[in-house]
């Protein structure tokens, strides 16, 4: 994200009559610098948790976060270095720095949003088969020099970065179907603001490519790298390793190969056992199972004494996901507490029974919440006292 920019080429070249907004501008920049370095070194070295301690990322997102940071410093060293010793646009030796970090950011970018996608691991090596027309056209350039090279270049960057952002889009929503399917609890599990975070990056590099004049442009692009730096280390230290809560034991998995059918693609052909709606009522609504935080539909199908793919399939049946089905069974957790205590006239907040019935997020409470009564809960809850 380090493309073109003469307001910094420009001035640095007389270091006697520096403006003021240089030396801001530099102080952005080198903030930047240091965040990135920052964030590589904390992931490198820190073998805690300092957001969450209680939360283990995955370890192939952490790795892929540290090549990323580390290319958002070297890349930042490497151009202040450029214009500070190059200055000329478009020069041989810019064309090989600008080769490099477009290259790296098109390969760290995207691989650390995939890792964050637990849903199956999602291979790599296409993101990289996609960067060898970009360094052909660099190449080319560097041995005959010619202007087209160059747009021709940025224009495939720019096309394979949006190809990526729309298969993003259609990768996190399976995802997201997955998360609903598993697990009960979806706080800090799901990732569509890693969405929203390419397209920011992708708007950056539009930006860098063509309005790079611009002096206000350029103190907006560097004051908003810091914080998504920051966004992106959040999001990386609270997302936990959904593999680990779902793991299975090798006496478990043999049983599950026993039981589930091996035409698990054909679900319409499968005879799901007719007793999994007593089984739930019997071994998780009456014991308030929902109430546990962090249940997984592994868990529950153990719980209940059936198999995951047989409980899957028939909550499929019924329309709904697993996070629906325990989500419901809080809200009219939540419901029957409040009544009971407006009964008894004792003093509540919503906050407190909303922990109670088995959510450790109030918004997450709040939003389940509408869904499932079709209005907010301070709405309900006036209604109620009247």
């Amino acid at each position: 994200m380090h493309h073109q920019n003469r307001f910094l080429s420009s001035e640095l070249m007389d270091f006697k009559h520096i403006p003021a907004n240089l030396i801001l501008y530099l102080t952005l920049y080198g903030g930047a610098t240091m965040a990135a370095l920052i964030a590589c070194l904390y992931l490198c070295l820190c073998k805690g948790n300092a957001f969450k301690p209680d939360v283990s990322p995955p370890v192939r997102l952490r790795r892929w976060a540290v090549a990323l940071f580390a290319t958002m410093f070297c890349g930042h060293v490497l151009w202040l270095l450029c214009y500070i010793h190059f200055g000329a646009n478009n020069s041989v030796k810019y064309v090989v720095i600008a080769l490099l970090d477009f290259v790296t950011l098109l390969t760290t970018i995207p691989a650390t949003l995939l890792a964050m996608l637990q849903d199956r691991k999602r291979p790599v090596w296409p993101i990289l088969l996609a960067t060898i027309p970009l360094v052909a056209l660099g190449v080319l350039y560097i041995i005959h020099p010619n202007g087209r090279f160059i747009s021709i270049a940025v224009a495939y960057f720019m096309l394979v970065y949006l190809l990526f952002t729309l298969y993003m889009a259609f990768a996190i929503r399976q995802y997201g179907r997955w998360l609903r399917d598993n697990y009960a609890d979806l706080e800090n599990k799901e990732v569509w603001l890693s969405h929203l975070l390419i397209i920011v990056v992708f708007l950056l590099i539009i930006f860098y490519r063509f309005v790079d004049d611009n002096i206000t442009i350029s103190f907006i692009i560097q004051a908003a790298e810091i914080p998504l730096f920051g966004f992106l280390l959040w999001r990386i230290e609270t997302l936990p390793q959904l593999g680990s809560v779902a793991t299975e034991q090798p006496e478990q998995l043999e049983q599950k190969e026993q039981l589930e059918p091996k035409m698990q693609h054909t679900h319409q052909t499968v005879d799901i056992p007719s007793n999994i709606e007593q089984l739930l009522e019997e071994h998780c609504v009456r014991t308030k199972l929902y109430l546990q935080h962090e249940l997984t539909l592994l868990q529950l199908a153990q719980a209940i004494g059936t198999n995951r793919f047989y409980l899957s399939q028939y909550f499929t049946q019924q329309g709904i996901h697993y996070n629906t089905y325990i989500n419901n069974l809080r809200i009219d957790h939540f419901v029957n507490l409040c009544r009971e205590a407006t009964a008894a006239g004792k003093s509540f907040t919503a906050q407190q029974l909303a922990n109670e019935s088995g959510y450790r997020s109030y918004s997450t409470f709040s939003l389940a919440f509408k869904q499932r009564m079709g209005q907010t809960v301070t709405a309900w809850m006036h209604e109620t006292a009247q």
